[in-house]
């Protein structure tokens, strides 16, 4: 494990990846962070956003929604509400579930209904469909 960095993405039903990698670049709160081997240790809270790591010439990217991260010299432990690898999400539906979420959020404009919840669902349906999309275009 030289010049790799173990990834762990875990969520409270499963662990989504776990592997020795090159480079984890994740969605902090206060902006995206790349994590290399023998990088200085912390932690930090994650927003909806991708994450992806690279191992050689490969890269895989996932979808997370929230959650935290702890970052060790030799390790990168996210613990996320949601996370799902670009393979695993399905573009159709993806693409049905950012419309009604978009629908959602008109409504709650209209109707005064709970605005930040329409919002969130509308950013987490984005980038299930923004990560499903990359798996496509490589």
């Amino acid at each position: 494990m030289a010049n790799k960095i173990l990834l762990e993405v875990v969520t409270p039903d499963r662990v989504v990846a776990s592997r020795e990698v090159d480079i984890v670049v994740a969605p902090g709160y206060d902006g995206e962070f790349g994590v290399l081997p023998g990088h200085i240790p912390f932690l930090t809270s994650l927003r909806i956003g991708e994450m992806y790591y690279r191992d050689g010439s490969e890269t895989n990217y996932f979808a997370i929604s929230g959650g935290y991260v702890e970052v060790q010299s030799e390790k990168v432990t996210i613990l996320a509400e949601a996370a799902e690898a670009a393979r695993d999400i399905d573009v159709d539906r993806a693409r049905r579930a950012r419309e009604r979420a978009e629908e959602r959020l008109r409504k709650a404009k209209q109707e005064g209904l709970d605005f930040l919840q329409a919002e969130v669902e509308l950013r987490r349906a984005i980038v299930r469909l923004k990560v499903a999309e990359r798996r496509l275009s490589a």
